[in-house]
């Protein structure tokens, strides 16, 4: 380590504290008499603002049978209300130098503006109109249910990678709703039907189901009084139930196999992991990160660059979610090496983590990594404010974020091998392999 080295660790841990304390002071929380929850954080580094809508609903508040309804939903919020015809959302955003998307996860769906802060209006009446006025046409409805399975064609079924990955999440979980894929299997969007996404939308789409998260250049008084003048006089309705399934105990490893048109065959394996209720969450993320986070970490050290065995070998870890997670890896031979030799050669990197404690210097740069993307990701009041409301979302609280880097801080590696021993059991874990196979071999292309 380079003499700076030191010194720019300090600047950096100095930064974190300051913002750290910055971020508790200033952000604000109310909640609207209908029950929709209201996040607000000032920024006045440039006068720009992003408006953002979560309303607690994903994948994993689906069926079998009516998978891909939040996702598709997603798609047709942008399809018209009775005030704004089909495209005029966009339309409006852009007009006025805007951008806007959304995005689905297992846990979530959410909206978002980005807007110079003069415009903050047009989210807060675009938003609250399609909060309760969504028109779901039923032609627009069958076009945009095409679209949305030939998205899956091409995200999924003609990625052998993401199968695998896709059947491995369905044998990983036997109950709980994360077995389904958030974009639906192609059989339950063929049986979807116009009334299913609009039942969808009246079900979940209401006030006390969502919250608004503002951050940027704006006052928060005047901003929490036009918030209140757009979506107060939306009624609250009944909530949701709550997904009450629990996943049972894994009795020993899982194997599932796919066999499609690949040159090389394909390893992404999981073991049983907690989400962020259990202390243990922070100790995973930094084992994570020593272990499968980039080209310095054990396994793309050892597998690719010294033993020859992988052309690419990573992994992950991410327990903010309401349900149960997964500590995953994933990797692919080199040409002439075999699955088997590179899973072997996975499991001995995962031993030694069990037996033999990680070096000062792999934990401390784990935890300098984990800040450093903190600090990073202050810098953007997008990130932030999907940061806020994830967590909220979710049910950790934006609080959990204010004491993130704390925690993370405070990781021994006493705490690393604990976990490693802990979570890294065969008993635990599900094995996702790609068997390449020519066209031929399955009675041509799928």
């Amino acid at each position: 380590m380079s003499r700076r080295a030191p010194i720019i660790l300090i600047i950096l841990l100095s930064v974190i504290f300051s913002l750290n304390q910055s971020f508790a002071r200033e952000i604000k929380e109310f909640t609207l008499k209908n029950g929709l929850k209201v996040i607000l954080l000032e920024e006045h580094k440039a006068p720009v603002v992003t408006f953002q809508i979560w309303y607690r609903v994903g994948s994993r508040n689906e069926v079998t049978g009516k998978t891909g309804l939040s996702h598709l939903t997603e798609h047709m919020m942008f399809k018209g209300t009775k005030k704004h015809g089909k495209g005029e959302f966009s339309r409006i955003v852009s007009m006025n130098g805007g951008n806007e998307n959304a995005f689905t996860s297992k846990d979530y769906t959410a909206y978002f503006e980005n807007f110079a802060s003069d415009r903050i209006d047009l989210s807060l009446e675009l938003e609250s109109d399609r909060m309760t006025n969504l028109l779901v046409d039923t032609k627009e409805f069958h076009l945009e249910r095409d679209v949305v399975k030939e998205e899956r064609r091409q995200s999924t079924d003609d990625d052998p990678y993401s199968l695998v990955v896709e059947n491995m999440y369905a044998v990983t979980f036997l109950a709980y709703p994360y077995r389904l894929p958030i974009i639906g299997w192609m059989s339950d969007l063929d049986n979807l039907v116009r009334d299913d996404v609009y039942n969808h939308y009246k079900k979940y789409y209401i006030p006390n189901n969502a919250t608004i998260v503002v951050v940027g250049d704006f006052e928060t008084d005047k901003l929490l009084k036009k918030i209140k003048k757009y979506f107060e006089r939306i009624p609250k309705a009944s909530l949701p139930p709550e997904v009450k399934v629990v996943e049972p105990e894994q009795f020993g490893e899982r194997r599932v196999y796919v066999k499609k048109e690949a040159q090389l065959p394909y390893l992404f394996a999981g073991y049983r992991a907690p989400n962020y209720q259990d202390e243990d969450i922070y100790a995973l993320t930094l084992l994570s990160n020593i272990l499968s986070s980039g080209k310095s970490s054990r396994f793309y050290r050892s597998l690719v660059y010294e033993k020859k065995l992988a052309l690419n070998a990573g992994g992950g870890y991410d327990g903010l979610s309401i349900g149960p997670e997964l500590f995953y890896f994933y990797g692919t031979p080199r040409p002439g090496k075999t699955l088997d030799e590179l899973e072997k050669a996975i499991y001995e990197e995962i031993e030694r983590v069990k037996k033999e404690p990680v070096t000062d210097m792999e934990l401390q740069k784990a935890k300098n990594q984990e800040e450093a993307s903190y600090i990073l990701g202050q810098d953007s009041i997008f990130y932030q404010a999907r940061q806020i409301g994830a967590m909220e979302t979710i049910g950790a609280g934006y609080r959990f974020i204010e004491e993130y880097v704390d925690k993370i801080r405070k990781v021994s590696k006493d705490d690393i091998l604990r976990v490693a021993n802990k979570y890294l059991v065969e008993d635990r874990r599900t094995v996702g392999i790609l068997v390449p196979v020519k066209s031929d071999e399955k009675g041509g292309k799928e």
